[in-house]
């Protein structure tokens, strides 16, 4: 079994990051490649649809909220593994109450594809996945200008 694990810090407080992706559901609201979520089975299944129009659908096998973590395995999707099961957590940065360190984790079984091209895949998605939620939970005025004074 395959696996990989990317972390990042926001500098937002950790309840502030972990309501803006705690949600079982909530992927539209900070992963652009997850444009279209529709909940199922009462929330615990959710199918996705990504900007070509695949789709994927992931079950909820763990939930947190007080440790502020969630766990979940693909069903159906047109990535090269089998086996997936990923988890999301939020943990708070000793000594900084507005930064959180956001660890996005999955192991898997390539399927079709080499082990390195399978992990390569998924720290890909985890790593610019943790970028577009650095760019959401930063709000547009604290963040540096591009453009020369």
């Amino acid at each position: 079994m395959a696996s990989t694990s990317v972390s990042r810090i926001v500098p937002a407080s950790p309840d502030k990051v972990w309501n803006l992706i705690g949600g079982f559901d909530s992927l539209p609201d900070w992963l652009p490649y997850i444009p279209e979520s529709t909940a199922l089975e009462g929330g615990r299944v959710r199918r996705l649809r990504n900007p070509e129009g695949g789709t994927i659908i992931e079950r909820l096998v763990a939930f947190n909220e007080a440790e502020r973590h969630y766990s979940y395995a693909i069903l159906e999707a047109p990535f090269p593994v089998n086996g997936y099961v990923s988890t999301i957590r939020v943990h708070a940065v000793p000594g900084q109450e507005n930064a959180a360190e956001v660890q996005w984790s999955g192991r898997f079984n390539p399927d079709g594809a080499t082990e390195d091209e399978a992990v390569a895949l998924f720290t890909t998605i985890y790593r610019d996945g943790l970028a577009a939620l650095h760019a959401t939970a930063v709000p547009a005025a604290a963040r540096p200008s591009l453009t020369p004074s």
